[in-house]
Formats: C-alpha cells, sequence, structure tokens
C-alpha cells in the first residue's frame, strides 16, 4: 500500500469538513428517548444491591448524573453526523477521568485514566463529553455562563494547537511525548498554580502500597486479612457481603484461591515475560469486593492484597470490563475480549501504562482486566479551584486529549487539517457544550422524578453503611 503524503493527509481532513461542516457540531440533534430506559439497561448484570447505590451517587448533583450516563451521550452523538475520522476514543474523556500517576520509571505524569468505555469512534465525541462535562461542573460550582463558555473555548482551542503541533512530529516522537508534572508546572501561569502542582506531587508520592496497607488490611502473624469497610469494601463469601444468595451461589464452598487458578493463569500470558518474573515473588493474601466510582457501581471489582519475601505489599484491582457505550451506537471492530479492549485502548491512548495491566475471564464467563490498585495516583478537587485554576484544567484536558488522540491514531495531520486554524469549531462545541448542559439538567429532573416516585432505588453510601451497623 502507498504512504500517503501529507499534503494528500491534509486534504482528507479537510475534504471531512463537506459531510460534516464545523459549524454543524453545535447541533446537539432531536433527542425522542426516555433516558430511564437507557439507565436501566446499563444497570443490567450489575450486582443487584449495589444498583440502589449506583443511582444514590448519581443524585448527588447534575454533575454526578452526568458522570453515571456515559451511555445516554453515546446514544445522543449517534444521533448527529460526524465527521468520519474515526479512531480509539476514551469513550468517557469528562473532566473527572483526568489524572495523575507514576510512569513504570516512577516519574509523575498527568493523562487520561479510564478506559472502561474505550472503542473506536469519531474523534469528536471525546471532546463532545469533555466540554459538556465543563460546562455541567462549571454550573454545578455555580459560576457564570461566561466562565462556563470560556472554558470550553480554553480547551478546545488548547486541543487544535497542541494538534497542529502533533502534525509536525515523527511516530517516535509522539509515542515518547509525556505530559509530566514538571512540564505542567513550566507551563502552570502563576506562582501560586505551581505551588498547588507541588503540593499535589507531595501527596501521589506518599500514596504507595505500603501506605494503603496498614489503612486497609490487618497481620494475625502469619497472614494479611483487608478489613471490611461496607458497602465500599467486603468480602464476598463473608458476613458483610451484598451479593444475593443467588449471585454467590457459583462460589460457595469455594476456595478463591482456587476459583482464581485459572483466571490467573491466563492473565499471566497477557503480560511481558519480565512482568511474570516480578509477579513470582508475591503471594496473595486476601481477596475482596470493591465499590468504585460513580458510572461503575454495581460492576464486578476485586483487589487483591499480595506480599513479596520482604512483606511489602502489592495491591491489584480486578475489575469487570463490560461492553463499551461506544460500540454500541459506532459500528466498532468486533471485540474479542472486553478486557483486552480496555488493556489495549489504555495502551494505545496512555502515555505510559501500569506494568502489570492485563486480561482474563472470570469463573461465570464474564471479562476481567486486571491492574495496581492506587500507585501514587492523584485526582483534582475541582470544587476547591479557583477560576484561574480551572482555566489551567480546562487547558491540561484539552491538551492531554490531543496526545492521546495523536499517538493512538497516527491521524494528527488530518485532525488539524480538519479543525484548522480559526475559531469555528472551538465556537460550534461551545454552542454544543451549553445546549448539552441544559438537556443533563432536563435527564436528571427526569431521573429525580423516577427515584422519589418509586421507579428507581436510590440510596446513599450512609443509608447503606447504616445497614451494617449494630
Amino acid at each position: 500500500m502507498k504512504a500517503s503524503t501529507i499534503a494528500e493527509r491534509e486534504a482528507r481532513g479537510r475534504a471531512a469538513r463537506e459531510h460534516s461542516k464545523r459549524s454543524s457540531h453545535k447541533t446537539v440533534g432531536e433527542l425522542h428517548r426516555n433516558p430511564i430506559e437507557l439507565l436501566k439497561q446499563s444497570s443490567e448484570g450489575r450486582v443487584h444491591n449495589l444498583v440502589p447505590l449506583r443511582y444514590g451517587r448519581m443524585a448527588v448533583s447534575p454533575f454526578t448524573f452526568f458522570r453515571g450516563t456515559a451511555i445516554l451521550q453515546a446514544h445522543d452523538l449517534s444521533k448527529v453526523s460526524d465527521t468520519g475520522l474515526v479512531m480509539p476514543i476514551c469513550g468517557d474523556g469528562h473532566l473527572m477521568n483526568f489524572g495523575g500517576f507514576a510512569t513504570p520509571e516512577r516519574q509523575l505524569v498527568f493523562d487520561l485514566n479510564d478506559f472502561d468505555e474505550v472503542a473506536v469512534g469519531p474523534f469528536e465525541w471525546d471532546l463532545k463529553r469533555l466540554t459538556a462535562s465543563l460546562v455541567v461542573a462549571a454550573r454545578h460550582m455555580r459560576l457564570s455562563r461566561g466562565t462556563a463558555e470560556s472554558l470550553v473555548m480554553t480547551a478546545v482551542t488548547e486541543y487544535r494547537d497542541r494538534m497542529a503541533q502533533y502534525a509536525q512530529c515523527g511516530a517516535l516522537e509522539l509515542w515518547y511525548d509525556r505530559i509530566t508534572f514538571e512540564l505542567m508546572a513550566e507551563t502552570a501561569l502563576t506562582p501560586e498554580r505551581r505551588r498547588s502542582v507541588r503540593r499535589g506531587m507531595e501527596k501521589a508520592a506518599s500514596r504507595t502500597h505500603e501506605s494503603l496497607l496498614e489503612k486497609m488490611a490487618e497481620h494475625d502473624g502469619g497472614h494479611w486479612t483487608i478489613r471490611d469497610a461496607p458497602p465500599a469494601l467486603f468480602h464476598v463469601l463473608g458476613a458483610n457481603t451484598l451479593f444475593t444468595p443467588e449471585e454467590t451461589e457459583a462460589f460457595r464452598g469455594a476456595n478463591w484461591r482456587k476459583m482464581l487458578e485459572r483466571m490467573w493463569g491466563e492473565y499471566m500470558k497477557t503480560l511481558s515475560h519480565d512482568r511474570r518474573e516480578l509477579l513470582d515473588h508475591f503471594t496473595a493474601q486476601d481477596l475482596v469486593f470493591k465499590v468504585v466510582g460513580v458510572g461503575s457501581v454495581g460492576t464486578r471489582c476485586l483487589v487483591m492484597l499480595m506480599v513479596d519475601h520482604m512483606g511489602k505489599p502489592l495491591f491489584l484491582q480486578i475489575k469487570e470490563a463490560r461492553p463499551s457505550v461506544i460500540a454500541q451506537f459506532h459500528k466498532s471492530p468486533a471485540i474479542r475480549h472486553e478486557g483486552e479492549r480496555v488493556v489495549q485502548g489504555q495502551r494505545m491512548l496512555q502515555a505510559a501504562s501500569d506494568i502489570f495491566l492485563g486480561w482474563a475471564t472470570g469463573p461465570l464467563g464474564r471479562h476481567f482486566y486486571f491492574r495496581q490498585l492506587r500507585d501514587m495516583k492523584l485526582s483534582a478537587n475541582i470544587e476547591l479551584f479557583d477560576n484561574d485554576l480551572l482555566d489551567g484544567y480546562a487547558r491540561l484536558c484539552g491538551w492531554i486529549m490531543a496526545r492521546a488522540h495523536a499517538k493512538a491514531s497516527g491521524q494528527a495531520i488530518e485532525v488539524s487539517a480538519y479543525i484548522g486554524r480559526g475559531d469555528q469549531f472551538a465556537e460550534a462545541l461551545t454552542g454544543y457544550a451549553t445546549t448539552y448542559a441544559d438537556q443533563v439538567e432536563r435527564d436528571y429532573d427526569v431521573f429525580l422524578k423516577a427515584c422519589r416516585g418509586g421507579e428507581l432505588e436510590a440510596r446513599t453510601d450512609e443509608d447503606m453503611a447504616a445497614d451494617f451497623r449494630v
């Protein structure tokens, strides 16, 4: 196959404007759908007793509702024409799915950090999820309409400018590009913002497996056991389980080590030789169920505690991978294994990925992926941000998304040519994000009515924790 010239690739990017004008991106489309039906559909197959907790967390605000409803926006995006510039996309790139973590070389970087919905889709779907989240969050923080619009302009303009730079890069240059905390501190505009970044780095550096061990587990002389803290953390077959008897039927009388044996062997095959050797130094101690973030509540997620010969810990998270909502509404290549989809997508989109990323099939045929639980991870508490810091954060998200798309797709030239140099695309997305935030608020009201009317059951973490207090 003959390689296209840069001029041909730019022409391909500009040609995409013919069937998807840049100004057309402000359209949300005609949305005739029942948000409750789509929500119920996305709750199918989850742990039954955790679905009310999922709804309880989503009921907190339109912003938490938005975070839990990637299925709604994916459905809505499929109703308007797209650019046809498809690539691996994060699928749920809202502003809380960015964060800091350590690379295998222990360098702190900032990047996308949630890939449960990763799939092949139009590049602008990621941007529309991000920009809508900026407006919904700004409203939640009671910021002015002007501030919300300015955040979207900042993020999309940064995406445009970075994509134009990446269009000039060689393939290896792109592959090695990382947004480190040092680089962030350099590009942070004020000394005050620089100080926040430094404080964040110090906090992240202290979040190691060892610091987690003290908080989560206890030692009886020969063995470590993770403490139950229901509803967030519990042993599946223990007294505090939130699983129904039907859900635990398959595991009754089973030894979790025996059950995990085949899965572990399968997972090890997905790792490189050196990582397998490294894991051989660890012995499994305990396995518990962990309730994860807003959108994933009710999906199966296990935490395994292992220790090496020196008694030093390693926490591995074994998380269920369900079909991506993007693949549901955009024709994507066939998927052999949902865990593999998450892992391969993450490796493509992130600048550097967890050394223990891998996948396997669980005892009942469910798909899972493995990763470290919380190695030097850091997420932004945007509610504490002032306007200046929020603006810097929006710029950072735009930059990270451009880097991820450019690396994963190799289509920086086409995307940059499509967007062009002006503000037309950014202005269209500002219109889209504002209108879509209105839609999110309407859907949130319908959702609250369904919770109040008893169609959906919503319970808070406090409600559920109270069930376990004697």
